[in-house]
């Protein structure tokens, strides 16, 4: 696996500080306001680029383990400030981090692989991710930060909001909760100039109709989803929102690795099988992480810290997804799918050891030395699997970028 070069991803406080001085220089055209606090009391900040009636909405921040959105919230400021057709008739707003608790927990701003992003990972429990939240939780235990982002589209009634998410390895995909004609082309070219594989067959969007390679636009309302058991739906998270208002969300993913297992649309020989030998390691991986949780929860008593309700709550989920992949037939027949539930089979497991990882070794435990094998392990199967191959993080955030501004363009077109 290729290994980042000198760069690395910015903190939410050196975001708030890049933000302040775009609106020092263009003090006419941009401001930067605090639109809400997280749990831990935290600022969450929007910067506005213009005052249009009609609006963009970009956020970046939702998941802590997806940094590079961070890089692309503010490279999309630059250029709406200096594009200025951009502006014409539209605002653009921007809020640094929907999350900033979930930030502070995420520590490696520059991973050199895939164990270095591994040991310093953190992504919360469904219940805790500002997007999420609503398809899990009632609507008064809502948590701040979620209602400070759909405070801000009932304000903005956007007719566009694009979240920014990214994955660790494999490729590049649109998620669409209406159908925008014409961004699949932009999106294909950006992707293609950058070596950007495409995830035709991600299977974050199982069984979803696609617009083009990668696109994919959510299915009705009253259609099933591929995997019955998880208790979170897209339906019903804050991306769709800004539908009362008339508007939809985009949700632009990006690589931090690089995988060509996962933009092959050749049919799979035999896909039903292969998905349930990944479902059947899925169990196995997961029940080697519970075992070492259950050894050490009895001195971990006093501990409920939100990395371990994340690894907790990562591994209550296999049971079910995995009963899912075995029972229900697959939700698309190709390479790219199935090399997408390979990666996401394996993701569920080591993202649930690392973070408990975590918690050990702040406990000075003596379950840490063996977990750390099993995160070290993983992450390199995982890399070698998938040859895994980084993308320069100018190349992540250009496509990326490149992707928001043409789902702006042409959702104004219909707007």
């Amino acid at each position: 696996m290729s290994v980042l070069p000198e760069l690395r991803y910015p903190t939410v406080t050196e975001q708030v500080s890049a933000a302040r001085a775009l609106t020092a220089q263009r003090p006419g055209v941009c401001t930067l306001r605090q639109v809400g606090a997280s749990r831990a009391g935290r600022p969450l900040h929007l910067l506005s680029v213009g005052r249009a009636r009609r609006a963009v909405l970009v956020v970046a921040g939702a998941h802590a383990n997806e940094p590079t959105g961070s890089c692309t919230l503010l490279a999309v400021a630059r250029r709406v400030l200096e594009q200025r057709e951009l502006r014409d008739g539209v605002s653009w707003h921007f809020l640094l981090c929907a999350d900033p608790d979930g930030a502070s927990l995420h520590v490696t701003p520059a991973p050199r692989s895939l164990f270095d992003y591994h040991l310093g990972f953190f992504r919360p429990a469904g219940p805790e991710q500002p997007e999420w939240a609503p398809s899990l939780l009632p609507p008064d235990r809502l948590p701040p930060e979620t209602r400070a982002l759909t405070g801000v589209i009932d304000e903005l009634r956007p007719y566009l909001q694009v979240t920014l998410h990214g994955t660790d390895l494999g490729g590049s995909w649109v998620q669409l909760t209406r159908d925008v004609p014409g961004l699949a082309e932009p999106f294909a070219k950006s992707a293609a100039e950058l070596h950007i594989p495409v995830e035709t067959g991600a299977s974050d969007a199982a069984g979803w109709p696609a617009s083009g390679p990668g696109v994919h636009v959510m299915p009705a309302p009253g259609t099933g989803p591929a995997y019955p058991s998880l208790p979170d739906d897209a339906r019903h998270s804050t991306w769709y929102h800004a539908h009362r208002y008339g508007g939809l969300t985009a949700v632009v993913e990006v690589p931090m690795w690089a995988s060509d297992l996962v933009d092959d649309p050749a049919p799979h020989p035999a896909p039903a099988a292969a998905i349930g030998l990944l479902a059947r390691r899925l169990q196995r991986d997961a029940l080697e992480v519970t075992r070492v949780l259950d050894h050490a929860l009895p001195r971990l008593a006093d501990l409920d810290g939100p990395l371990l309700r994340a690894a907790r709550w990562g591994l209550e989920l296999v049971p079910g997804l995995a009963s899912d992949l075995l029972h229900t037939p697959p939700a698309d027949l190709t390479r790219a799918y199935v090399g997408s539930v390979d990666a996401f089979v394996r993701r569920v497991p080591l993202r649930a050891a690392a973070m408990l990882l975590r918690v050990l070794r702040g406990a000075d435990d003596e379950a840490a030395k063996q977990l750390e094998g099993l995160v070290s392990s993983w992450s390199g199967a995982f890399a070698e699997r998938f040859r895994a191959r980084w993308v320069p993080l100018e190349h992540q955030v250009e496509h990326q970028s490149r992707t928001v501004v043409a789902a702006a363009l042409h959702a104004r077109e219909r707007a």
